[in-house]
């Protein structure tokens, strides 16, 4: 049984996440994301300048007269999310944890592409491919994606991001748009994702709390990774502690962008402490002038 305060949460995540996507997301998310071919939709006759290509030959030998095929765009996506639900996603120096910010805008998307008749699934990730759920249409199907993000409780603690994106290489045969949600805090898993994302649209959200990048003077400190659960004694009030973490958080930033930039991946970045809202129209505005 669904606890009483979960169902609270899902219940507000759809009001507001419903209330954005039909006041400022449902028409950005049509222009960006559009269908991939075109499909047989009819017959007409042929008029001069049509292409003969089109003719359809099986219809202009019944009727004696030309006839050309008419297509429209395939509009129907396929739109996966890839929630990374490490033990990293359950921090959270604001308002939130990282998991539930994943939640939220798994749902503004997910709305989205259900008010445009689009199909969505969802594929929780750790340091393995612990749960997928098909990709299916309608309102319910949203929710239950939304769910299974706030209440899940992952097997493992690492991250491994090879294992979810190889999954989907063997796994999906449609292009399809998928939405890789983590913080990243993993390598090695360039040549899966360059497979990946040369068939489908891929694109990367970066959920970042200030606490893990910027800690203040708070003196000695004993830290917890949350994934690998070991502990470390830091000085926090040196500036040579400060210094360091500033530096590997730089190049590590500066290797993401550079590798995502490389295979073409679009990369939003969500602050915890700060509206995703933002960060999601620019991505939209952005994307639609480059189409």
């Amino acid at each position: 049984m669904i606890p009483k305060e979960i169902l609270k949460k899902i219940r507000n995540i759809e009001i507001r996440t419903t209330r954005l996507v039909n006041d400022l997301f449902g028409g950005e998310y049509v222009s960006v994301f559009k269908g991939h071919g075109m499909e047989f939709a009819d017959v007409r006759e042929y008029v001069p300048g049509d292409d003969i290509r089109t003719i359809d030959w099986n219809v202009t030998a019944r009727s004696q007269e030309a006839f050309v095929k008419k297509f429209v765009e395939e509009r129907e996506l396929t739109v996966i999310f890839v929630v990374d639900m490490s033990g990293s996603q359950y921090f959270g120096s604001a308002e939130k944890l990282k998991s539930e910010i994943a939640a939220e805008i798994t749902a503004v998307l997910a709305f989205a592409a259900v008010k445009n008749h689009d199909k969505t699934g969802l594929m929780i990730s750790t340091d393995q491919v612990e749960k997928f759920i098909p990709v299916k249409k309608g309102r319910m199907h949203v929710l239950r994606v939304v769910r299974e993000i706030l209440c899940y409780q992952p097997k493992r603690r690492q991250t491994r991001m090879i294992a979810a994106l190889e999954y989907l290489n063997n796994f999906l045969t449609r292009t399809a748009v998928i939405f890789l949600i983590s913080d990243f805090l993993d390598n090695d898993y360039e040549k899966p994702l360059k497979i990946l994302s040369r068939k489908h649209d891929v694109i990367a959200i970066h959920l970042r709390d200030p606490r893990e990048e910027e800690i203040p003077s708070l003196g000695i400190l004993e830290l917890e990774d949350r994934e690998t659960g070991e502990h470390r004694v830091v000085d926090t009030s040196t500036v040579t502690f400060r210094e360091d973490m500033k530096k590997r958080i730089g190049a590590r930033d500066e290797a993401l962008d550079k590798l995502f930039k490389t295979l073409r991946v679009d990369k939003i970045d969500i602050q915890t402490d700060k509206s995703y809202v933002e960060p999601l129209m620019s991505f939209f505005k952005i994307r639609e002038k480059r189409l």
